[in-house]
């Protein structure tokens, strides 16, 4: 599903100083797993999930994604994003002036002006899956903040994508929604069979996964 070989990414600071970031990482997720990737602050697991997003290129190395090595692409990789890869943000990124059911079916308007009935049956499909089906008329400024991540994970799958992204997912909720938020990733994997690549500081979060990885000095240790 997932192949990273010798995947490097560094940045300037102010200075002009080069900081290494990620150095020759290599990482390789099958499909169906569910792949928890632990590391300390600035370790790098934000810039290693965006470049599995396409968010980022890497200055060196390959990433394939089913086979398709997405580094040869050019610059306009919005398609990929978009039908391939759901993402789950530590800050829900719903939009207040939409209703849940709407914010749930924001990806599937990127190429039309209206959602197919398929989507939309699909869309309560997730709902009922997370238990908010009863939520699909309420705004986000209604909601708690376990009842959003519930929501952004529905978007994330609407348009059935082959990996779902999650960084930090649990990163603004108290313990409790925390835990049901990762175990609810964990029934999304189980039920949906979807392939999830989670980054995380938690170990209690990440317990909730099929393998847990180690984030360290650019590598996956």
């Amino acid at each position: 599903m997932i192949e990273l070989n010798e995947i490097c990414k560094s940045f300037q600071d102010g200075s002009n100083r080069v900081n290494h970031v990620l150095r020759d990482l290599s990482l390789q997720v099958s499909d169906g797993e569910f792949i928890a990737i632990k590391g300390a602050s600035g370790a790098g697991k934000t810039t290693l999930l965006n470049i599995l997003g396409t968010l980022l290129k890497p200055d060196s190395g390959t990433y394939l994604l089913n086979g398709v090595d997405i580094t040869k692409f050019g610059a306009d990789l919005s398609a990929i994003r978009n039908q391939e890869i759901g993402f789950v943000f530590q800050d829900h990124r719903l939009m207040p002036q939409f209703n849940v059911m709407q914010n749930i079916l924001l990806p599937t308007l990127a190429t039309k002006k209206t959602s197919t009935s398929e989507e939309v049956a699909y869309a309560y499909k997730l709902m009922e899956l997370t238990h908010i089906a009863s939520l699909a008329h309420q705004t986000p400024d209604t909601l708690s903040g376990g009842e959003a991540s519930r929501v952004a994970v529905c978007r994330a799958l609407v348009m059935k994508p082959v990996v779902l992204l999650a960084d930090e997912p649990t990163g603004q909720l108290d313990r409790e929604n925390a835990i049901n938020i990762a175990q609810l990733l964990a029934d999304v994997n189980k039920e949906l069979h979807t392939t999830i690549v989670m980054v995380t500081h938690s170990d209690e979060v990440s317990s909730v996964a099929n393998k847990v990885l180690l984030l360290k000095d650019g590598k996956i240790a």
